[in-house]
């Protein structure tokens, strides 16, 4: 992925942090749960290095990003509810929660990874926002930019390897915006468009779960 100017990661990075911040929890972050979501090459996964990098609080969170879960270019409902399924309703629930690697070369479900329930945790991926994961999360990120923009930037970040696959994945993700409104979960939505902006979303109060 072509990574946006340091300036305007530090914009759309500075409102993530005082999320977490905001949510009043001491340690700082504590077992905080991050959503980043948003169309293939809005920013997504630099914008979730850099919340890594930054965060605010002493323990790291812990980083599962969807495009290590979809099984394929068809997989994107099958990662949202291997998610939802997998990390965020036993990890709220204190059960013990695991996500499975895809194999992209071979086509195939590889190993598993235990999710530490005492660290924070960023989710970062188109899918990340459906309904069902509003009540399990905490701070919830739509981040977009211009249609040009990030497809650029999705085609260069795997060599021309997405291009074949372009329409068949914006299909899915368009059906998923349809039936999800996943904005609508967001409490901040953000733009990596130069001159976008940070907004606290409308309804987040209402979708927060604290």
């Amino acid at each position: 992925m072509s990574s946006p100017e340091t300036g305007a990661i530090g914009m759309l990075l500075a409102p993530v942090l005082a999320a977490v911040r905001a949510l009043g929890r001491q340690p700082v972050g504590e077992r905080a749960v991050v959503l980043i979501d948003g169309p293939s090459g809005a920013g997504k996964s630099t914008l979730a290095d850099a919340v890594l990098a930054a965060w605010p609080g002493p323990q790291p969170p812990t980083l599962v990003r969807l495009d290590d879960i979809y099984p394929g270019w068809g997989g994107l409902d099958a990662a949202i509810e291997h998610i939802g399924s997998r990390v965020l309703r036993p990890r709220r629930a204190g059960a013990a929660a695991a996500w499975q690697r895809h194999d992209w070369e071979t086509d195939r479900p590889a190993e598993w990874h235990s999710v530490d329930q005492d660290r924070p945790l960023v989710i970062e991926g188109c899918g990340a926002l459906a309904a069902a994961h509003a009540g399990v999360s905490d701070v919830r990120v739509w981040l977009d930019a211009d249609d040009g923009i990030r497809k650029q930037r999705a085609l260069d970040r795997d060599n021309g390897g997405f291009e074949a696959h372009w329409d068949q994945w914006q299909r899915h993700w368009e059906r998923y915006r349809l039936r999800e409104h996943p904005e609508l979960w967001a409490t901040l939505r953000l733009s990596a468009t130069p001159g976008g902006s940070a907004a606290e979303a409308p309804g987040a109060h209402r979708a927060k779960s604290g």
